[in-house]
């Protein structure tokens, strides 16, 4: 990375655990020879608001990924994939969603991570509050602390649902004790993290010097999102059913995605889509990326700050990625969404009904190669690194498919540059891009589809598929028409739709765009189309992936994982667990 990032270093806090229901939260005790009045003056308060932002990569863990992979696995994007059932065994239990227990272990090791975070965030909220409110560089503070205060709960909303809120100042030890995760109904949740990002898009400016601080456009983003998700009200408290799409929030969909507000700062689409996943500098931070975590390396401590969540992601390659443990592979289902008819559109209805091969003479969207590595091309755009139907590329001798995810890997040729063995397992230095222009676009347009704003919603759609479609002549895989055997056609909507076919022609578009970036699985539940797409996804893929056999998603139940006994059981009854007789 280069010297402009916002360097998450840790250097001012001890953390100390504290006991029963306030588990979940760390003590921040600052150490440093600053005096308390020192550090709330403007030139010394970024001391303290750093370790809200190291918190972002020292917290998470390969096991619980600030990204969420771990639990896109959920969806018909993705298997679990590692060594055989018991790698990783909880998880490989969830993506059945058969025997799923409160006890399981994943579930309150990511919640405790995120409130970690949360608490680190409230830390620095409370030293600001107590500093200079007029000065713009406090204001400023506190507008990007909001807006991490919304991204730890935005993630843990999305898991659990019902979850306790961290957003009052100078929280006392009762205050903890007390804090119920019914004290809002569903909608209301929402609107805590959507009062936070407003304040923050207020006062953030259009560009930062610093990569990693979030701008007026990254809050817009995130306001979109947030209010996308709230717009699909779940109210019902006996269920997670879909009651009703809110008007008003599509509308500030629509507000918060205009495209003035990412022009003000040069977003827009890259080129080739590949070029979001690279670690090289001159690709991070680029002109798509409206927010990233920034990962690091060579910064002065063991490994830098290094991205060790997707470790686990790294495939296992005789004499190169020896330690890679292969896991969050690319399904069979998710492949063949790609195919193409003769129009160059997704099959859709068909497209699961024939698996697709390199070299036959099905057309598929270019956008399959640069998100799934498939046996017959080269890992990683290397062609020392083909891929075949064999062990390297499959840790579980194909039980779990011959795929491999692009998105979070680097070519092995940077070993030591950008990709590290850290204690005998693959850390990279490569962004995490978290907010991204195709993204908005595709916002903007279900907000519009719904509002029956249809050809606008389909002109969208069409901007990010002429990416798509330039890619087959000008990208990473341009050449592998005439090097593999594969064919491209892709080409954008034309006509007319009505509401309903242009929502369909969204939620493919979305899933096409943004497949293993960790959307998919939390998409199908805020749509309501998660029992039905899952299930369907189970009949079919277990067929030729066996270990999927006797899985079924439980509706209102599934789309949320269960609160953690262990946060139960000490919450002095202030808990209450999500539906589904858990």
């Amino acid at each position: 990375m280069k010297t402009t990032y916002i360097k998450y270093i840790c250097a001012m806090c001890a953390i100390c655990g504290l006991t029963a229901c306030s588990d979940f939260l760390e003590e921040q005790v600052p150490q440093a020879t600053l005096t308390q009045d020192e550090v709330k003056k403007p030139e010394y308060i970024d001391n303290v608001l750093i370790s809200a932002y190291a918190g972002l990569l020292s917290i998470e863990d390969m096991n619980s990924s600030f990204s969420l992979w771990n639990y896109d696995t959920r969806s018909d994007d993705a298997y679990v994939g590692g060594a055989d059932f018991s790698d990783g065994e909880p998880f490989h239990i969830l993506e059945l969603h058969t025997t799923v227990m409160t006890k399981d272990w994943p579930y309150n090791d990511i919640w405790q991570r995120f409130y970690k975070f949360l608490s680190r965030v409230s830390l620095s909220l409370d030293m600001l509050n107590e500093a200079d409110q007029s000065n713009a560089t406090i204001q400023q503070r506190t507008a990007e602390m909001k807006f991490l205060r919304a991204y730890g709960h935005f993630q843990l909303k999305r898991l659990f649902k019902k979850i306790p809120f961290v957003n009052k100042l100078n929280m006392t030890e009762d205050d903890y004790n007390n804090m119920s995760n019914t004290e809002y109904t569903n909608d209301e949740g929402w609107q805590q993290i959507i009062n936070d990002l407003e304040d923050a898009y207020a006062v953030l400016p259009v560009t930062q010097s610093e990569k990693g601080r979030p701008t007026k456009a990254a809050a817009a983003a995130f306001l979109a999102k947030v209010y996308l998700y709230k717009a699909y009200h779940q109210d019902n408290a006996n269920n997670n059913q879909v009651t009703s799409i809110n008007e008003a929030d599509l509308q500030k969909v629509v507000d918060y995605t205009n495209p003035s507000i990412y022009a003000a700062a040069g977003y827009g689409l890259e080129s080739d889509m590949h070029n979001n996943f690279r670690p090289e500098e001159q690709y991070e931070n680029g002109k798509e990326s409206i927010w990233a975590i920034q990962y690091s390396k060579n910064d002065g401590t063991t490994w830098g700050n290094l991205n060790f969540s997707n470790r686990l992601i790294v495939p296992c390659i005789p004499k190169v990625h020896d330690s890679g443990c292969d896991f969050y592979k690319p399904s069979i289902n998710l492949v063949n969404a790609y195919r193409t008819n003769a129009d160059g559109l997704p099959l859709v209805a068909t497209a699961a009904t024939k698996d697709y091969e390199v070299g036959s003479a099905q057309t598929v969207d270019p956008r399959l190669f640069v998100t799934v590595g498939l046996p017959g091309t080269p890992y990683m755009f290397n062609t020392n690194y083909m891929m075949s139907k064999t062990n390297t590329w499959s840790r579980s001798g194909g039980k779990y498919g011959y795929f491999v995810s692009l998105k979070q890997n680097v070519d092995p040729a940077t070993i030591n540059e950008y990709i590290f063995n850290a204690d005998n397992q693959w850390a990279s230095s490569m962004n995490r891009v978290v907010f991204r222009y195709a993204d908005v676009l595709l916002m903007r347009a279900e907000a519009l589809a719904q509002q029956n704003k249809t050809a606008e919603a389909i002109a969208l759609v069409n901007q990010v598929r002429e990416r798509a479609k330039a890619m087959a002549a000008n990208s990473v895989v341009s050449n592998y028409p005439n090097k593999y055997g594969v064919h491209f056609a892709i080409n954008s909507y034309k006509g007319t739709y009505d509401k309903d076919a242009a929502m369909e022609i969204v939620k493919t578009e979305r899933r096409l765009e943004l497949a293993m970036e960790s959307e998919r699985f939390f998409d199908l539940v805020r749509w309501g189309d998660a029992a039905t797409v899952i299930n369907k996804f189970y009949t079919s893929e277990s067929e030729k992936m066996s270990f999927l056999k006797g899985a079924r998603f439980t509706a209102d139940k599934n789309e949320y994982l269960p609160i953690p006994w262990e946060q139960l059981s000490a919450s002095n009854g202030h808990y209450t667990q999500n539906c589904g007789e858990w």
